[in-house]
């Protein structure tokens, strides 16, 4: 078993619930065939650096997994497959990293600048 991180972006036309239940198909996947997944995360909905599909926007959403090669090429399949999602990508980790993912830990940096002055 090794470390990802599994990095994907939806349609910005689905509604954040949507957007869990892709989260949750995945969780429910990589479990159902012996892998784990460690923190999920949402990142909101975000403009892209260039159109995909059209697509000027799309919903992120980040999963640390503990999976097998064979589990890692099952997901890849269905996120191909997906109507729903736009591009994905899987990274091999030599560790996951603690707390927050530096997307999220850059928001609230922001938040905190904001609230001081």
């Amino acid at each position: 078993m090794a470390l990802y991180e599994h990095v994907f972006i939806a349609r910005p036309d689905i509604s954040p619930a949507q957007m869990e239940s892709l989260t949750e198909e995945i969780r429910s996947l990589v479990e159902e065939k012996g892998g784990k997944v460690g923190k999920t995360e949402y990142w909101g909905l975000r403009n892209l650096a260039y159109r995909v599909n059209k697509h000027r926007k799309g919903h992120y959403g980040l999963l640390d997994v503990n999976a097998s090669a064979d589990i890692v090429n099952e997901l890849d399949r269905r996120q191909r497959l997906s109507d729903d999602v736009i591009r994905h990508m899987t990274v091999r980790v030599d560790e996951h990293q603690e707390g927050q993912s530096a997307i999220l830990s850059k928001k609230d940096d922001r938040r905190r600048r904001d609230h001081r002055n």
